[in-house]
């Protein structure tokens, strides 16, 4: 039987701003990842997409339901979580390999281990050459090559993606897709993926969940047959890949307009 890695059961959430107003961004959400199993949400914007990886990480408590991570209530923040966010996260005054090192330091590695895992990871997501570079030397790809190292050097058990991709070009997207299939597919941590990009949510999960408009709940959930490994680029121009694509977004389609 399979384990259960994150349970999010009838959550809602609610933000108060400081003049006093009320906004429900989840009401009654559920959700269950299985260990080792990537899923992806889409749903449009205020959805509550990142409020839901907020309560996975601790930093976000439901107003009501329960968030559990490996069958335990969350009550802080998770050392086994890894978080890659939509702008790099990458200090602008270390260089790739301190950057990448900085993980393993925190978590109590001494320096020169802690460089030694950094050097290996730099090599893994294709930075040989470019150790001693600076964020502002690299280009987009590159830096968030530099923040998936900083992520995987720390074999995080949950992998949360809040749109991780979005900003960089379609190629350099299609690239860093495929390294983030490669790295997950050795390491197999649970993946929970935000994007707005149905296309990119199907061509890299196991299952894609579509919320509601907000306040969000589950609207829809796809399991995805495409076979693993994967080859991205490939598998969107199968059958399978177009028709799930118009299923998602005629789902999608009815909350844009609602």
């Amino acid at each position: 039987m399979e384990k259960v890695a994150i349970e999010l059961t009838n959550v809602s959430r609610k933000f108060i701003s400081p003049a006093g107003k009320v906004t429900l961004a989840l009401r009654d959400f559920s959700l269950k990842v299985n260990e080792g199993d990537f899923c992806a949400i889409v749903g449009p914007t205020g959805c509550g997409k990142s409020t839901t990886l907020g309560m996975i990480t601790g930093l976000n408590p439901p107003s009501s339901g329960s968030v559990k991570v490996f069958g335990k209530p969350v009550t802080g923040i998770d050392p086994n979580i890894g978080f890659v966010f939509q702008a790099d996260a990458v200090f602008p005054w270390k260089n790739v390999i301190d950057n990448i090192a900085i993980g393993p330091i925190f978590r109590g590695k001494d320096e020169k281990t802690a460089k030694e895992m950094a050097g290996e990871w730099v090599r893994r997501v294709g930075l040989a050459g470019f150790e001693y570079h600076y964020p502002h030397q690299l280009s987009g790809g590159m830096r968030k090559r530099v923040a998936l190292a900083q992520t995987f050097i720390n074999e995080p058990k949950i992998l949360l993606m809040d749109e991780p991709f979005s900003a960089l070009d379609v190629q350099t997207r299609a690239l860093m897709q495929e390294e983030l299939l490669g790295l997950w597919s050795e390491k197999k941590a649970s993946v929970v993926f935000v994007t707005h990009d149905i296309e990119e949510a199907i061509a890299l999960a196991d299952r894609v969940v579509v919320l509601s408009k907000g306040p969000g709940s589950v609207k829809s959930s796809y399991e995805i047959p495409l076979a693993r490994p994967r080859n991205v680029s490939e598998a969107r121009y199968t059958d399978e890949f177009v028709h799930l694509s118009k299923q998602i977004w005629s789902d999608l389609k009815d909350e844009v307009q609602i």
